[in-house]
């Protein structure tokens, strides 16, 4: 189900991650891009918390983060279109993948920013407005290490009673990411005014701001 169809505000300029490239024209602050070119020093992690767009912004701001990739992991098709992933037949979640320099930034810092400020690790296959698998919530590890501090971390969230319901997130070998269509990179930063990004987008990274501010990067 596309956004665009589930998620109505009383004002008609809302609209979800369904946004056509037409739309991406004008370049504001943009982190809109791929992956490093060079990887030496960095490691690697891939996250999925609902719609992509607050979610790459989210990694984005964290600093010892070199750069947050929209889109699709845990599926099955090669090379996912975004209309494909919205039909819910491919079986991929939209996700993020992040680079990162673990001299700067540890991974228990990304597990915290993912279940305490990233999304709402309580919702099945949903995210607030967004319903459906492709925004489900996972959390994708690499090593058996990863998985241990995956899982030490949603024992530690659900002990401290810090959401009334408990997590439900995903803890998924990691497989493949599919770099999303260019237009959702930096999608965020470069759709201010856009009637999704300040009704749904914003609280969430504004949450996060408040929650992580001794982590973040200089000011934007």
């Amino acid at each position: 189900m596309i956004k665009l169809k589930i998620y109505l505000l009383s004002l008609l300029l809302v609209m979800g991650c369904a946004q056509s490239s037409s739309d991406a024209q004008t370049v504001v602050r943009s982190t809109a891009g791929g992956a490093p070119t060079n990887l030496q020093g960095l490691a690697v992690a891939t996250f999925a918390g609902g719609c992509f767009w607050s979610c790459e912004e989210t990694f984005e701001e964290l600093r010892g983060v070199r750069a947050a990739v929209s889109g699709y992991s845990g599926g099955t098709v090669a090379k996912p279109s975004y209309e494909q992933v919205g039909s819910e037949n491919t079986g991929h979640a939209e996700s993020v993948q992040v680079y990162y320099d673990p001299k700067q930034v540890s991974y228990q810092t990304l597990l915290d920013v993912f279940f305490l400020g990233a999304h709402n690790p309580t919702e099945l296959n949903r995210q607030g407005p967004d319903v459906g698998p492709q925004y489900r919530s996972v959390a994708f590890y690499r090593t058996p290490k990863e998985k241990q501090e995956i899982e030490a971390t949603i024992k530690r969230v659900n002990a401290s009673g810090h959401y009334p319901d408990p997590i439900v997130t995903q803890v998924v070998a990691f497989r493949q990411f599919w770099p999303a269509e260019d237009y959702h990179q930096g999608f965020y930063r470069l759709h201010p005014d856009q009637g999704y990004i300040q009704h749904v987008s914003e609280p969430k990274v504004a949450k996060f701001q408040k929650a992580f501010k001794d982590k973040l990067k200089n000011p934007l």
